[in-house]
């Protein structure tokens, strides 16, 4: 069991610099060894960040291969754009370090095979960070599956339900990937924040696996009308044809015969919701009023008495919290995003010190980001379904569920 792990950070955008600052400084058992970034301001500040929080002074680069090229180092997180996300981790497997991928979909299939093919060669392991799979809720929910409280469950939904439309509009002002991205494609851009906690609950890629999906996207007409408000008719962008559909809707079909509903939607003026929603046959749970309905002879919808179960959750969770969020309280909770940022790099940070597998691993990873790639395929065709592919060449019918999923 390692003591310390010296780590590089790869990508100091919003995201980067946000990790650096609340999950990755504060942890006394990481030593940041390297900072990188291809803009040298905000590669300067993090490394500034870096002296001031640790006193010591890490290899500061605009060049990734610098990063992984370095000896002694552990592992390297990576939040640089969409786009490298992938190669970068593979390269960063190949040369023996734990990789850290923050989330976003891939551009291709073959792309998330090479992230398979990747691990399997090297035996090194790659975690997403998928934070939602460490929300309050959906470890309570995930909880009560596993305990048959929801009986046999059969539909799930998600989304990413956020208005974006300033980070994308001026994306080119910010250096934020999301614009180039709105501008060139349509598809599910950003599955696994919505579909992480639904794979956990139907273990996907450990005894269920996603089968065929539909996509079928809107017309493009936030981003546009956003622009000509705030920037009027002479900023450029303003009359750019932006392909991506205000409204995406994916619908999933499972091996054990479970559906899937995601929906992304961040072109259009809305409050944050990541439309978590669980049906099973004894019992339901709705992120959108924070509800969960459990059947019973006490709720038989002709006396009307399910009207008063709505807006309920807490009154659930001296029950069904899940253990990792009782100690996690009890010790106190950090960093950001209601404190999942810092469950999901911590629960990196262990798996790197004991040489272990990670909790979210290639096949998740593969499977959830191969869905923007799979999306772009069948909105293009009108909705037509794809096959979604099995990452794990079979052995999905016998892995079994890791803790704490």
């Amino acid at each position: 069991m390692k003591e310390k792990i010296r780590l590089g950070v790869i990508g100091l955008g919003c995201r980067g610099i946000s990790l650096l600052e609340a999950v990755m400084l504060p942890h006394a058992d990481v030593e940041l060894a390297a900072v990188c970034d291809l803009y040298e301001d905000r590669r300067e500040k993090a490394a500034q960040m870096v002296r001031e929080a640790k006193g010591t002074e890490p290899l500061v680069t605009g060049n990734y291969k610098d990063v992984i090229a370095m000896e002694d180092l552990d592992a390297v997180a990576i939040t640089a754009s969409w786009e490298n996300h992938i190669n970068v981790a593979c390269e960063a497997m190949r040369a023996g370090k734990y990789a850290a991928m923050e989330v976003g979909g891939a551009y291709s299939v073959e792309d998330c095979w090479k992230l398979v093919r990747t691990y399997e060669e090297t035996g090194v392991p790659c975690m997403m960070l998928e934070n939602c799979c460490y929300g309050r809720d959906e470890l309570m929910v995930l909880n009560m599956v596993r305990q048959g409280i929801f009986g046999e469950v059969v539909y799930c939904e998600g989304g990413y339900c956020h208005d974006l439309r300033d980070e994308i509009s001026f994306g080119r002002e910010n250096r934020h990937y999301r614009f180039r991205n709105y501008l060139n494609r349509n598809a599910e851009n950003y599955p696994t924040h919505e579909l992480g906690p639904i794979a956990k609950v139907l273990n996907i890629n450990r005894g269920n696996r996603m089968l065929t999906l539909n996509a079928v996207a809107s017309k493009a007409a936030g981003i546009h009308d956003y622009l000509l408000r705030e920037k009027g008719p002479d900023y450029d962008a303003a009359s750019m044809e932006f392909m991506q559909g205000d409204v995406v809707t994916t619908i999933i079909k499972c091996a054990r015969g479970q559906t899937i509903l995601l929906e992304l939607d961040t072109t259009l003026p809305r409050p944050y919701s990541r439309r978590f929603q669980v049906r099973g046959t004894r019992a339901m749970y709705l992120e959108d009023n924070r509800s969960v309905f459990i059947d019973g002879p006490e709720h038989k919808a002709l006396d009307f008495k399910w009207r008063e179960q709505w807006n309920n959750v807490e009154q659930y969770r001296e029950q069904y919290d899940h253990p990792v969020w009782k100690k996690y309280l009890a010790e106190g909770v950090k960093g950001g995003h209601d404190g999942m940022d810092w469950l999901v790099f911590r629960s990196f940070l262990d798996s790197v010190k004991a040489g272990a597998e990670v909790d979210i691993d290639v096949y998740d990873a593969a499977a959830w980001m191969s869905i923007t790639a799979l999306s772009e395929q069948s909105i293009a065709m009108g909705g037509a379904p794809v096959p979604v592919p099995d990452f794990t060449n079979g052995m999905w019918i016998q892995r079994e569920t890791k803790a704490p999923f």
